[in-house]
Order: structure tokens, then C-alpha cells, then sequence
């Protein structure tokens, strides 16, 4: 059995809010990390929180090491360059 590459995805994507996210918001941060040139996958969150998360409950994204302080400031920029 091949072993599943995003099983290498360990460190969360954070930003000022958290590190959980709606389903939504997470597939839109992966797509935009992706057309970045950032691997990433993303996982159910193991978490209660009051209003629950949607349809799907909370996300985790993870990235590489190597990749997540450029994950986390295209997060934390909405994906707009920074001059």
C-alpha cells in the first residue's frame, strides 16, 4: 500500500482567530496555498466548540515545516502580495 502524502503534513496553519476552521474556509485556504505553490491537507478537528463548526464541524489545515511560515502569512494576507 503507498503510503499517503499528506500523512508528511504536521504543523497546523494558525492565524489571529485560531487554527480551526469551517469546512468552506478551509477548502478556500488549501485551494489558496495550493495555487501558491504550498502542499497541504487538511483533517478533522478533534474539538467542541459552542455553534459547532457547519456542515462537517472544524477543520485543521497542515502544511510541511518548511512551508508554514509562508503558509501563515498568505493566510494572514488573504493571499494578496505584501509590498
Amino acid at each position: 500500500m503507498a503510503a499517503n502524502p499528506e500523512s508528511s503534513y504536521r504543523s497546523p496553519v494558525q492565524t489571529e482567530s485560531g487554527a480551526f476552521f469551517k469546512v468552506a474556509e478551509a477548502d478556500i485556504i488549501c485551494s489558496l496555498l495550493r495555487a501558491n505553490g504550498i502542499r497541504c491537507g487538511e483533517r478533522a478537528a478533534d474539538v467542541a466548540t459552542y455553534g459547532g463548526g457547519g456542515f462537517g464541524g472544524w477543520r485543521e489545515i497542515l502544511v510541511s515545516e518548511d512551508q508554514l511560515e509562508r503558509a501563515r502569512e498568505l493566510v494572514a494576507t488573504d493571499g494578496r502580495p505584501t509590498a
